[in-house]
């Protein structure tokens, strides 16, 4: 038994007595190593830092999924097409959610509209004829106003085969895009979705 203590006695002191001789290299070394990854690290850090002050700069406009939701009657499907096809082409593309097109199937319909407008920065209200006939699209309407109340540039609504007097009541305190001209209003519609995203950059 005296022999089997004197050998792990022995043991622990041969191993306490190598780190303590080695300590000395064994400090330095790691002083050393650990120093290097932090001037590495300390080198690395300023050079991710302009690309993120480029990706915060747009960061929060991909911090959405979508910058544009168009809100339509299904029986204006051609021209909203159109629309789309317009706001996500070159240059200047726009990311835009289309119900038909780009809802999840088998999802519900109010819970994919709701989504889609707190995952888009802008709404864009393709009002026509059809449009105010349907009553989807005046709560899509007023889903859309109640995203972002009082916020200027959220809601764009697009005037398309209407007088001004038939513009609805729950949009009088806000202009809309005269969608009768010669690009329908398109242009004017992706001028004030760039616009409203230049304000977070």
């Amino acid at each position: 038994m005296a022999g089997w203590f004197r050998q792990i006695l022995h043991k622990p002191k041969k191993r306490h007595v190598r780190p303590h001789t080695n300590t000395r290299d064994g400090l330095e070394l790691p002083s050393q190593s650990s120093s290097l990854p932090e001037t590495e690290e300390s080198t690395k850090v300023p050079t991710p830092n302009p690309a993120d002050t480029e990706s915060t700069s747009s960061g929060s406009r991909w911090c959405k999924t979508y910058d544009v939701c168009v809100c339509h009657s299904e029986q204006d499907l051609m021209p909203v097409q159109e629309l789309v096809s317009y706001l996500e082409g070159e240059p200047n593309g726009l990311r835009c959610f289309l119900q038909l097109r780009d809802a999840a199937p088998g999802g519900a319909i109010v819970s994919e509209l709701c989504q889609a407008m707190g995952n888009s920065h802008c709404c864009v209200l393709f009002i026509t004829p059809n449009f105010l006939q349907d009553p989807w699209c005046k709560y899509q309407m007023l889903q859309a106003l109640s995203e972002a109340p009082g916020s200027e540039g959220h809601t764009i609504p697009l005037l398309f085969g209407l007088a001004r007097s038939d513009y609805p009541p729950e949009l009088r305190f806000m202009f809309y895009v005269d969608g009768n001209g010669l690009d329908n209003g398109f242009g004017k519609v992706k001028n004030t979705v760039w616009r409203y995203l230049q304000k977070f950059s």
